[in-house]
């Protein structure tokens, strides 16, 4: 394996780890400044607007798991394709479960891969 496909692997995995743990700091060092993200029904958003929205996960047991199908690396920039399920669970109330595909661009930034744009296509099962 490619060291920069290792760099890519481990991203993700500080970023499943992140989650589980409610660490939104050490989330947010994963993403570029410039990033920008697309979800189902809503305009693309930057950095800031996910942050925002992470606030909402404050208290939230979160658990997953994800199946990485690609990876390519083209210089400092790099792309990757992933299978994601999640379930998250709000104190007292009943767990959301949700599953889909990621395609993620990453850029290396200051020599660390940070994620520079990513289309989440979930839904809940």
């Amino acid at each position: 394996m490619h060291e920069d496909e290792r760099q890519i692997r481990d991203l993700v995995e500080s970023w499943f780890s992140a989650s589980k743990s409610g660490d939104f700091v050490k989330i947010l060092d994963l993403i570029a400044e410039d990033a920008i993200f697309s979800v189902t029904g809503q305009p693309p958003f930057g950095k800031n607007a996910f942050a925002a929205g992470l606030q909402f996960l404050r208290g939230v047991a979160v658990d997953g798991s994800y199946e990485i199908a690609e990876i390519k690396v083209l210089g400092d920039w790099a792309f990757m394709r992933n299978a994601v399920r999640v379930t998250m669970t709000p104190p007292g109330g009943a767990e959301k479960r949700m599953r889909g595909h990621t395609l993620t661009i990453l850029r290396k930034d200051e020599g660390r891969w940070r994620v520079a744009r990513d289309s989440n296509v979930m839904g809940e099962i």
